[in-house]
């Protein structure tokens, strides 16, 4: 996947051609909501989760709160063998018109 945007996150999520991740802690999800339909894997826990939750054949958007622990993320991931970005934080979801699940 080339460079993406939240934008082009938002678009693509509603197409089905990617996988939105969020990889915040549990206790931000209670605060503020999540991106609808994203799966949730703690930064923390992206390495032990990723084969039994994430498709290596679809790309994967990855937020944070900022965007510092979304690069992290997605580094892990290629790192991994999955096709994936990182597209800020949550706040650039919610800004770029992504649906919010709280």
């Amino acid at each position: 996947m080339t460079q993406l945007t939240a934008v082009q996150a938002v678009a693509k999520a509603a197409a089905g051609e990617i996988t939105v991740l969020d990889v915040r802690e549990a206790s931000e999800l209670q605060q503020t909501g999540t991106a609808a339909g994203s799966l949730h894997i703690p930064l923390a826990l992206v390495a032990l989760q990723a084969a039994e939750k994430l498709d290596k054949s679809k790309p994967v958007a990855v937020y944070c709160a900022v965007g510092g622990r979304a690069g992290m993320a997605a580094q892990a991931l290629r790192d991994l063998g999955y096709d994936a970005q990182s597209i800020g934080g949550f706040s650039d979801w919610a800004s770029a018109g992504g649906a919010v699940s709280r």
